[in-house]
C-alpha cells in the first residue's frame, strides 16, 4: 500500500474516533483492510430505520436503556452541582419554570438537528453517518445556492464553539475540585494557597489526558458517575437533615435584570448535552427509538429536567443568597462526612477530566494532521505534545478566572446557546428553504422566537457574566 493510501486509511480511523468509547489512535493499515474485508463479506450490520437513514451501524449497538444512560451521564456533571446557584439567579418559581421551557426548546432544536442529519445522510452518496459538523457542513452545501458557500466556514464555527465548550467544562473541573479539596485541605491543617492545591491537581489530571487511547481511560467513567451521584444524595440528606427548613417567604420567588441573565447562561450550561444527541442516536441498535415521543430523547431530558429543579430547589431554600456556585461547598467543612462528600464528589469530576478533554482534542487533532508535516510523520509524538499544552491551558484559564459559577454562566451563555439554539434552527431554516412553501407561518414564527430568546440570552449572560468575573478581580 502506498504512502497517500496509509494516510487516507490512518485519517479515516481518526475522524470514525467518537464520543462514546471509540479510540484516538493510528490505525495500521493491515488492520483497516481486514475491517473493509470483513464488512464486504457482510460483517456490518445495515438496518434501515422508520427514520430512513439507512445508516450501517458497526460494533456494539447500544439499547435504549444504554442510550438514555450515556446520554444522562452527558447531561450531568458539574453543572448539576451548580443548580443551587441558577435557582438563586432565577427565583424559586422563576427557575422552576423556566427550567421545563428551556428544556422543551432544546428537545426541539435537537429534534431540528437529527432531521438535518437524516436529511443530509440521504443526500451524501456513500455516508452512513453524520456527526454535528458534518450535519451543518451538509446541509449549507445542499441549501439555496446563496448559502453553499458558507458551508465549510459554518463547519468551522460550530467545532470552534464545540472546542471552546469543552474547554471550559475542563477549566471549571478544575476550579470545582480545587474549591472542595481547599476547604478539606484547610480544616485538617493544611495551610497552603487555592493556586498551590490547583497546582497538585495538574499531574494527576494531566497523566490520563496524555493517553491517546480512550479505551485506557472509559473504564473510570462509572466510577466517575458513581462519585458523582453519591456526592448529590449525601449533600441532599445533609441539607435535609441539618434542621428544619427555611419557610419559602424567605426567599425570592422571581428575579430579573442581571440575575436572569446568569440564570440562563448557567442553566444553558447545565442541559448542554448536543453534541452527543447524534452519535448516540447512530449507536443504538432501534435509532428510531431515539427521538419518538416517549423515547430516549424525551424520556432522558425529563428525568433530569426534574433531577435539576429537586436539587437547585432544595439547595437554594436551605442556603439562601449564601448558595455557592457548588452545592459542595455549602458543606459544614469541621463535619467528617462532608469533607469525605466534597472529596468523593471532587474525585467524581476529576475521572471525568480525561474524559471531556477527550472530546476536545477529537476535534482539533484531525484538521492539525492534515496541514502539519511533523504531525503526519510523527502522529503520536505530536498529538501528546498537543494534549500537554492543551491541559496546561485549561490549567492556566481555571487559575486566572477561578469564580465556579461566573465561568459556568460565561461558557453557558456564550457557546452552549449557540450550539443547542442558533445553529439548529439555522439548520432548519435552510432545509425549509429547500422545498417549495416550507418555510410556513408557524416555522418563522417558531424558528424566530428561538433565536429571540437565544441572542438576548447571548449578549445579556456574556456581557454580565464579564462585568461579574472583572468585579472579581477589582
Amino acid at each position: 500500500m502506498d504512502a497517500e493510501q496509509q494516510q487516507r486509511h490512518e485519517q479515516k480511523a481518526i475522524e470514525a474516533a467518537g464520543n462514546m468509547g471509540r479510540t484516538l489512535e493510528i490505525t495500521p493499515p493491515e488492520r483497516s483492510i481486514n475491517l473493509e474485508k470483513q464488512q464486504e463479506a457482510g460483517g456490518v450490520n445495515v438496518e434501515a430505520g422508520a427514520e430512513g437513514t439507512g445508516a450501517k451501524r458497526r460494533g456494539h449497538e447500544t439499547s435504549n436503556l444504554e442510550a438514555a444512560t450515556h446520554l444522562f451521564k452527558g447531561s450531568v456533571g458539574a453543572g448539576l452541582f451548580a443548580m443551587g446557584d441558577c435557582f438563586k439567579n432565577g427565583g424559586l418559581a422563576g427557575a422552576t419554570i423556566l427550567l421545563p421551557i428551556i428544556a422543551v426548546m432544546c428537545v426541539h432544536c435537537e429534534q431540528m438537528l437529527i432531521k438535518g442529519s437524516i436529511l443530509a445522510v440521504e443526500r451524501t452518496p456513500g455516508v452512513d453517518f453524520l456527526d454535528y459538523p458534518e450535519t451543518v457542513e451538509k446541509s449549507f452545501e445542499y441549501g439555496p445556492r446563496p448559502l453553499r458557500r458558507m458551508s465549510r466556514f459554518m463547519k468551522l464555527v460550530v467545532e470552534m464553539f464545540l472546542c471552546v465548550t469543552q474547554f471550559g467544562f475542563c477549566a471549571i473541573y478544575f476550579v470545582f475540585i480545587t474549591e472542595n479539596l481547599y476547604q478539606v485541605f484547610q480544616q485538617n491543617g493544611i495551610d497552603i494557597s487555592m493556586s498551590m492545591v490547583m497546582l497538585i491537581t495538574l499531574l494527576p489530571a494531566m497523566i490520563p489526558s496524555l493517553m491517546t487511547n480512550l479505551k485506557y481511560i472509559s473504564p473510570v467513567s462509572l466510577f466517575a458517575n458513581v462519585a458523582l451521584l453519591f456526592g448529590l444524595i449525601a449533600t441532599l440528606t445533609i441539607a435535609f437533615s441539618d434542621g428544619p427548613m427555611p419557610s419559602l417567604g424567605e426567599r425570592h420567588l422571581f428575579t430579573g435584570g442581571s440575575q436572569l441573565a446568569l440564570f440562563f447562561g448557567t442553566a444553558l450550561f447545565s442541559y448542554e448535552g448536543i453534541a452527543l444527541i447524534l452519535p448516540l442516536r447512530n449507536s443504538m441498535r432501534k435509532p428510531e427509538n431515539f427521538s419518538t415521543r416517549f423515547g430516549v430523547l424525551n424520556s432522558t431530558m425529563f428525568a433530569t429536567t426534574a433531577l435539576f429543579i429537586f436539587t437547585g430547589f432544595v439547595s437554594y431554600v436551605r442556603w439562601g443568597e449564601d448558595v455557592a456556585g457548588s452545592i459542595t461547598l455549602n458543606l459544614v467543612v469541621e463535619d467528617i462526612l462532608s469533607q469525605v462528600v466534597k472529596v468523593v464528589a471532587a474525585l467524581g469530576v476529576f475521572l471525568g477530566y480525561p474524559i471531556q478533554f477527550f472530546v476536545m482534542i477529537k476535534i482539533i487533532w484531525p484538521p492539525i494532521k492534515r496541514s502539519n508535516e511533523c504531525a503526519q510523520k510523527y502522529p503520536i509524538t505530536t498529538q501528546v505534545c498537543l494534549r500537554f499544552v492543551m491541559c496546561m491551558m485549561t490549567f492556566g484559564v481555571a487559575l486566572v478566572v477561578p469564580q465556579l459559577n461566573l465561568f459556568i454562566s460565561l461558557i453557558g451563555a456564550l457557546c452552549s446557546t449557540c450550539l443547542a439554539f442558533v445553529i439548529p434552527v439555522l439548520i432548519d431554516f435552510v432545509i425549509q428553504a429547500q422545498v417549495p412553501k416550507g418555510l410556513g407561518v408557524w416555522s418563522y414564527i417558531k424558528n424566530i422566537l428561538i433565536l429571540t430568546v437565544a441572542v438576548l440570552g447571548i449578549v445579556t449572560g456574556t456581557y454580565q457574566s464579564i462585568v461579574e468575573i472583572i468585579k472579581e478581580f477589582k
